[in-house]
């Protein structure tokens, strides 16, 4: 049988070049103010983005250095090389002391913006983690422990988001309030969220805030979180209510999404077309829990096979995962490893799926896997090594037993983030 391998990865490969800084931030720049360029960048993007647009503005427009200053901050393993901004390096999914003060400095930076001055954010996946401020009353450590218990609830990252941006200085438009004084405030932003909020890419530092102080508490309430009692009163207290539309902070305010999770699908499409198979888009903004969409994405490709179809089925989105074991993994990881105990007994199908950003779960280092892949050669060890995906599903263990069976996708960090690629083949 031929090995599909290459090209689930081509097609993989094809989403991410979509949406690398390098391609797409270029062409969104604004001209070269009266005074500073002030760069704020956050997110898995931040430090790519940063290096792009200090390429347009020192080497391209000729901008004397001294007037391009800025902080980008984005995770470990996902910092270059910059000359006149400074890249930080910080924690993700759980914040850590470098995004803390990374995020101190970008608010102070934004403070300073004079009336001649523009104030450039640039946003990706990851920048809510990335910049830490809690709010008055509440610790580092504190927002920490919030964080966790967000990533083990499996609620969608917008409702994620929702409580984050009421204990944050910086989220649910703060920052545009903190550096309404610049001439404009233009954010450019590549979607990482399922329909391209913009209040939900990063946690909207720079938009109005639809949801409010009681979505939070009724999110806390749902999901039963764990809170400590200072946790509590910060989401009573009005001082925290975010930015809202009318805002004297939003009077000069731009923002624009230069990447979206469907242009990456669509480039995804291409190829797979592009091979010879007929393509089933169920498009880019999935979410739900990993393991139930696997199984429907199952049944399709099954169905496909019975018909003697040839199939690609492409879909993006992000997908949770409800943590109730102990083990290793991410959403696409425990997605292949359903698919793997749904499909072993077909080696006509293979399948990929993987984080447009290098990074499926894990502990927060750039060596972290992005997905999976799947294919007879992955039934063929699971048979061989006696493996049982649903004891790894069980414990929430994928990376364990990809591990096992050697089938790890290991791109490293690629310096964006448009969500999950998930492609089955279906010979």
């Amino acid at each position: 049988m031929t090995d599909r391998r290459p090209l689930l990865r081509a097609i993989y490969d094809a989403a991410v070049a979509a949406a690398h800084p390098d391609v797409v931030l270029a062409q969104h720049l604004r001209p070269v103010p009266k005074g500073r360029v002030i760069c704020l960048a956050a997110g898995k993007g931040a430090g790519a983005m940063a290096a792009a647009a200090e390429h347009h503005y020192l080497d391209t427009l000729g901008l004397e250095p001294e007037r391009l200053v800025g902080i980008a901050t984005t995770r470990h393993g996902h910092g270059v090389p910059a000359r006149r901004i400074r890249v930080v390096e910080a924690g993700h999914p759980v914040p850590d002391e470098a995004g803390l003060k990374g995020a101190a400095d970008t608010l102070e930076l934004a403070r300073q913006a004079g009336p001649d001055d523009l104030l450039l954010v640039l946003l990706s996946g990851g920048g809510s983690a990335n910049w830490i401020a809690p709010v008055e009353g509440i610790s580092f450590a504190q927002k920490q422990a919030v964080n966790r218990a967000l990533l083990r609830s499996g609620a969608p990252i917008g409702e994620m988001n929702t409580v984050r941006k009421h204990l944050s200085r910086i989220k649910g438009g703060r920052l545009a309030r903190a550096g309404q004084n610049a001439a404009e405030i233009v954010t450019l932003a590549i979607s990482d969220v399922p329909h391209d909020d913009p209040s939900a890419i990063a946690s909207g530092p720079t938009v109005p805030d639809p949801t409010t102080l009681a979505d939070a508490r009724a999110l806390v309430a749902r999901y039963r979180l764990e809170l400590e009692d200072a946790v509590r009163r910060a989401l009573d207290d009005p001082a925290n209510e975010s930015c809202k539309p009318g805002d004297p902070a939003f009077a000069r305010a731009r923002y624009e999404l230069i990447a979206r999770p469907k242009q990456s699908i669509d480039a995804a499409v291409k190829l797979a077309k592009d091979a010879g198979y007929e393509v089933i888009d169920l498009g880019a903004d999935l979410e739900g829990e990993a393991r139930e969409v696997a199984a429907d994405h199952a049944r399709l490709a099954l169905q496909a096979r019975a018909q003697g179809k040839r199939i690609a089925i492409l879909s993006g989105g992000e997908l949770t995962v409800t943590v109730r074991g102990n083990g290793r993994g991410g959403p696409n990881q425990e997605y292949a490893l359903a698919l793997a105990d749904l499909l072993k007994d077909t080696p006509d199908i293979a399948a990929l799926a993987g984080d447009t950003d290098g990074a499926d779960g894990g502990g927060g280092k750039p060596t972290d896997p992005a997905g999976a892949l799947i294919d007879a050669t992955t039934f063929a060890k699971m048979k061989a090594q006696g493996l049982e995906p649903q004891a790894y599903l069980d414990n929430n263990d994928a990376t364990t037993f990809f591990e096992a069976t050697g089938d790890l996708l290991l791109p490293g960090p690629t310096l964006t983030n448009v969500n999950d690629v998930r492609v089955i083949l279906v010979e």
